[in-house]
């Protein structure tokens, strides 16, 4: 699992929320901290570059919030990030600088670093998303396995049970999911993977690869 722990995926100086991955190893290990953290957090943010609206959610004021989009605190909206027409931000998100939140994109307990793309028709929920990952159009983060049990990530012949039933996708930096695929719940995309479009993903998949099918995964060449 040595290839999927928080130092391999992120480059933590493109969060925000840098500090809460602080003694951890993995990055689903975050989830269940994130709304307290952003309690924290949005106190301590500089009201001449955030605004504080509703109840706990900070909107930096470069930021770009359709009229139409619905957010829901805790959540902290990230300077010159869009929040387009019809987003539903259900709560304990944090949205980085200049990230895309795209038409009828939901999010929910999630940490999306600067400048990632979820723009259209996305799902993501209990997830990580690192540097500039992007999702296709209809592409979603599964977060609950169909018999309620807790989410096991699956790797290198090593499974690690996260004691979570919900539990998303956590995506490296540069990781790019195709149109209309479904990461199962537990998926780790190692930085800058490319995934097919119309894929569905289960398990961890390296960096540095393409993910065709499961029975495909090739290393890239520069």
């Amino acid at each position: 699992m040595k290839d999927y722990t928080i130092e391999k995926l992120f480059n933590l100086d493109e969060t925000i929320a840098k500090e809460i991955f602080q003694g951890k190893v993995y990055p689903w290990e975050v989830l269940e901290e994130i709304g307290e953290y952003i309690l924290k957090l949005g106190e301590t943010l500089d009201p001449a570059e955030y605004e504080k609206k509703g109840k706990n959610v900070w909107i930096a004021k470069t930021a770009q919030v359709a009229d139409s989009a619905h957010i829901d605190g805790p959540a902290i909206i990230g300077k010159e990030a869009q929040i387009r027409h019809c987003a539903f931000i259900r709560g304990n998100a944090i949205v980085g600088e200049g990230a895309v939140v795209g038409n009828s994109t939901e999010l929910k307990n999630v940490i999306l670093f600067n400048k990632v793309q979820v723009p259209h028709y996305n799902y993501v929920g209990d997830s990580v998303l690192g540097f500039h990952a992007h999702m296709g159009a209809g592409s979603i983060c599964s977060n609950v396995k169909a018999d309620n049990k807790a989410v096991v990530i699956h790797a290198d012949r090593e499974d690690i049970s996260t004691g979570r039933r919900k539990v998303g996708a956590m995506l490296g930096d540069y990781a790019d999911v195709g149109c209309g695929s479904v990461l199962n719940p537990g998926t780790v995309i190692g930085a800058r993977t490319n995934v097919y479009p119309l894929s569905a993903v289960r398990g961890c998949v390296p960096a540095n690869h393409i993910y065709k099918n499961k029975d495909e995964i090739v290393q890239k060449h520069d």
